[in-house]
């Protein structure tokens, strides 16, 4: 968030040159780049307990992170037996997939992290161990399996239709949560080109897990973060409870 392109750039530029006196026992960058693999742990403790709020109404969607180029995937060692080759609908890469769940208020709830080739729909008790509510998300989740399955634990799954189904009875209030799904691309939209969570540049599996933790943490504090508008969405709560 502080608009320098790299880390490196910023450690060097700005950390190292104007912030002695908030850490005076600064190391070099080098040692830094040494030393994040011991803070993963507690990055990945502090995003646990500092989910976003419980509110009854959740965005689920995966997305892509590949760790290099497609023409470079045969002779790609550091993520080798780790990465697998995925499909997206914009076509194949070779790495990781990171799955979100949102609230309406653009708060993280929950995330996962699997190979390139996972279903997107496989992680999904994990995702919402421990929430109750309502869980909307576009085509790439339809399924009776996994409809049941999350009505186990307590979650509703609504995802959008293809042409060639039937349409789906839903009440007005879980047709406007749906029609605002655009919400956690949003999200992923910031993670990706604000907190740079995506790049093929890793040089090891532990920079990888620091700058996807680290891109989630920064996230949690940014002030503003996108919201679809909940006055209508309690208008509508109204008028259904009537």
């Amino acid at each position: 968030m502080s608009h320098y392109r790299t880390f490196k750039d910023y450690y060097n530029a700005c950390v190292i040159p104007y912030m002695k006196e908030y850490f005076p026992d600064l190391v070099s960058y080098n040692r830094f780049l040494e030393l994040k693999k011991y803070v993963i742990g507690y990055l990945f403790l502090f995003l646990q307990n500092n989910r976003g709020e419980e509110t009854g109404t959740y965005f689920v969607d995966a997305t892509k992170l590949p760790v290099c180029h497609n023409k470079r995937i045969y002779r790609h060692k550091v993520f080798k037996g780790l990465a697998e080759r995925g499909k997206t609908s914009v076509g194949w890469f070779f790495g990781f997939k990171l799955h979100l769940v949102i609230n309406q208020k653009g708060e993280i709830m929950s995330f996962m992290l699997t190979p390139g080739n996972t279903d997107d729909r496989k992680p999904l008790t994990r995702l919402f161990k421990k929430l109750l509510g309502y869980a909307f998300a576009d085509k790439g989740y339809i399924g009776e399996k996994w409809i049941e399955k999350l009505k186990e634990i307590g979650i509703k799954l609504i995802t959008s239709r293809r042409k060639s189904m039937n349409k789906a009875r839903i009440n007005p209030q879980e047709k406007y949560c749906l029609s605002k799904r655009g919400l956690i691309e949003t999200v992923i939209d910031q993670l990706k080109n604000v907190l740079q969570i995506d790049h093929t540049r890793h040089r090891s599996f532990d920079n990888f897990i620091a700058n996807t933790l680290s891109a989630l943490t920064a996230y949690f504090f940014k002030p503003r973060k996108p919201t679809i508008n909940t006055h209508i969405l309690s208008n509508h709560t109204k008028i259904i409870t009537l």
